[in-house]
């Protein structure tokens, strides 16, 4: 079942479906990175792309739980960031594509809340 989103605020950056898939830049059109479609609840995310455009993303859901912060890092399987307690994937951010950027991301499952900065 679709999830219904409840804000979607995108800057300088598009998404190749409605709320998860390839993320690109709206600037030189690169790939900057893939949010997984059903397994996140949040995500804040704010960087800047290789070609000097600085963009952000801040998507949840209308059934989005508040969540809890958890300091624990996130697991790296096959370049995509996971839940440290079940290994789901979340989000990949293609490093070489960014100079930089800051995120927070929700797992829908635990409802924790992982940050990553580079």
């Amino acid at each position: 079942m679709a999830r219904v989103i409840k804000n979607k605020e995108l800057t300088n950056t598009r998404l190749a479906t409605n709320y998860g898939g390839w993320m690109y830049c709206d600037k030189c059109n690169e790939n900057i990175g893939y949010l997984c479609y059903s397994t996140y609840d949040r995500i804040v995310l704010k960087y800047k792309c290789n070609c000097g455009s600085e963009g952000s993303v801040f998507l949840d859901f209308i059934d989005s739980k508040t969540g809890q912060e958890d300091s624990t890092p996130m697991n790296i399987i096959k370049t995509r960031f996971c839940c440290p307690k079940d290994n789901e994937p979340l989000i990949t951010i293609l490093d070489k594509k960014v100079a930089s950027y800051e995120m927070k991301i929700t797992c829908k499952s635990c409802e924790s809340i992982y940050q990553k900065t580079k």
